[in-house]
């Protein structure tokens, strides 16, 4: 469990490195704010439609050969991303890389796979979460570094990342054991590995159908209230990058404390199903008082007494996981990730629309919290199909 959290945590610290500088680095190529705007869209766009599509592959690929030499491949494809980003020339050009390190980079969903190997189905929640600090710690000190080293030249934090990605590849294959012995792995079956497929698998398997629709719609809110965070915090409350990043801090620290230090001890009184939906309830509260509190310092108390719902992803995807045969846990945890790309995609669209339905609202206005009083209705309905679905496995075990 060390060595792949050590993997995480360098993975997530590369990927968090450009976050501050990605949109920038696209401004160097165009001639006004819509166009950036615009183009950052079409890269961001371009490297989930590529995961979306790339996921259950490689995580069937990873049932088939190991997960160890596809984590590999996914280090690689994340250090020519970030090298290439780094020598770009065009904005096709990045559009185009992008498309590629999105196809190789399945990382998490093979790391998840990793966990599940070597873990048994009732402890799955907490390594889970264990996981998810990783992710958040990589969180946390990435965009503070990148954000340092992008003030002294806009492609030096992309040339970091890719070190960090080759560092990442070494250490796995030089340190990295294999998880998934010879006798369970299966073969590859491209019928079965395609996203469509592989979303359909999740749907098939036992006691779980209903949940796949609670993961898309609960990660749906959460990649919009990612995606508007920064442009609803300026227009309400006239914060800056100072501001933001310190919210942003905070956000990762709630996460870090939830998964990697509570989430224990919570397990043990009480259950992965109870726990998602008081998750899934706090979450549904938190966005509606984003929208709603008159102060900006309210929004810290919220994150903070929204901490329960940090846990909700890892408790899901443990419940998933626990429902599938460890023969396919690399494609079915796949396919949740290129559920994840998806929903990634779709997200910022809605998000950015009903931000701009609202933008000409002055400062303060409650108008202004659109996209989030969207996101807690749809935290909502995710929470009561959740509740429908535990209810139901309860009355027919």
């Amino acid at each position: 469990m060390r060595f792949i959290m050590v993997a995480v945590l360098i993975d997530m610290m590369s990927i968090g490195l450009m976050i501050p500088v990605l949109p920038h680095l696209v401004g160097l190529f165009t001639q006004s704010k819509a166009d950036q705007a615009f183009w950052f869209g079409a890269v961001s766009f371009s490297f989930g439609i590529a995961n979306f599509f790339g996921s259950p592959i490689l995580g069937a690929l990873s049932d088939r050969f190991g997960r160890r030499p596809v984590l590999l491949i996914g280090f690689s494809g994340l250090a020519f991303n970030f090298f290439m980003t780094a020598a770009a020339t065009s904005l096709w050009m990045l559009v185009w890389v992008r498309l590629i390190g999105g196809a190789m980079q399945a990382n998490i969903a093979v790391a998840n796979a990793y966990v599940a190997d070597i873990t048994p189905p009732e402890d799955r929640a907490r390594r889970f979460g264990l996981l998810g600090a990783m992710m958040g710690v990589g969180f946390i000190l990435g965009p503070a570094l990148g954000g340092v080293l992008g003030n002294i030249d806009l492609r030096l934090p992309f040339v970091a990342s890719g070190t960090m990605a080759v560092i990442n590849w070494i250490y796995g294959y030089f340190v990295l054991p294999e998880s998934l012995p010879r006798q369970r792995r299966t073969s590859f079956d491209w019928r079965r590995a395609n996203p469509v497929s592989a979303l359909r698998g999740l749907f098939d398997l036992r006691g779980v159908g209903p949940l796949v629709a609670v993961i898309a719609l609960s990660n749906l809110a959460q990649f919009m209230l990612h995606s508007t965070w920064v442009l609803f915090t300026t227009f309400k409350f006239g914060w800056g990058p100072h501001e933001t990043g310190l919210s942003l801090m905070a956000v990762g620290g709630v996460n870090v404390l939830m998964q990697g230090v509570l989430l224990k001890h919570v397990l043990k009184r009480i259950s992965p199903q109870r726990l998602a939906i008081i998750g899934l309830a706090t979450s549904a509260v938190a966005f509606c008082a984003f929208g709603l509190v008159p102060q900006s310092w309210m929004v810290f108390v919220i994150i903070v007494l929204n901490m329960p719902s940090a846990a909700t992803s890892s408790t899901l995807q443990s419940i998933v996981s626990g429902a599938a045969h460890a023969s396919i846990q690399g494609r079915t945890l796949g396919a949740v990730s290129s559920l994840n790309s998806m929903v990634a995609v779709l997200a910022p669209l809605a998000g950015a629309g009903l931000l701009a339905l609202v933008s000409d609202a002055p400062a303060g206005d409650l108008r202004l919290g659109l996209p989030l009083f969207a996101g807690s209705l749809i935290q909502i309905t995710a929470l009561v199909l959740a509740i429908w679905h535990f209810s139901g496995r309860r009355r027919h075990p």
